[in-house]
């Protein structure tokens, strides 16, 4: 079994959300991944990985979503930091920060209109990492 890393850099406004897949897509040729899975983590505690149909409806429909269930308001950890984004942790904590998906003959397992978005939460600019781990077999 091989396991091969990769990072992404990504530069995020706030509540901005980016389609990462075709970069998954890439690192998989890359690296010439055969069968396994490939693990993608979002570094940090105020953003997410998750999959939706990126398309524009839904690409407002989802932080709507996340506006009606962590609001963005008074929160404790703000009295604790005074930096006003805890509801962007709460964000990070219900979508998440990794996901893994199954690669077979070096291609995602991912449907149609399922692509791999990195959501960042917090409410000011930020260089953000996402790294990128294949598990399986490989060509090299």
């Amino acid at each position: 079994m091989d396991v091969k890393t990769q990072n992404i850099e990504l530069t995020c406004k706030p509540d901005e959300m980016h389609d990462i897949t075709g970069q998954v897509e890439r690192f998989l040729k890359e690296i010439g991944a055969r069968e396994g899975c490939v693990v993608i983590f979002a570094i940090g505690s105020t953003c997410g990985i998750t999959t939706i149909e990126y398309e524009p409806g839904l690409s407002r429909d989802f932080p709507d979503m996340l506006d009606r269930i962590a609001p963005p308001g008074h929160y404790h950890h703000d009295a604790t930091w005074g930096d006003g984004n805890g509801h962007s942790h709460l964000r990070s904590s219900l979508v998440g920060t990794s996901f893994i998906a199954p690669v077979l003959d070096g291609k995602l397992l991912n449907g149609t209109w399922q692509q791999i978005i990195f959501c960042s939460f917090d409410v000011r600019s930020r260089q953000r990492k996402v790294v990128l781990q294949f598990l399986g077999e490989t060509t090299g």
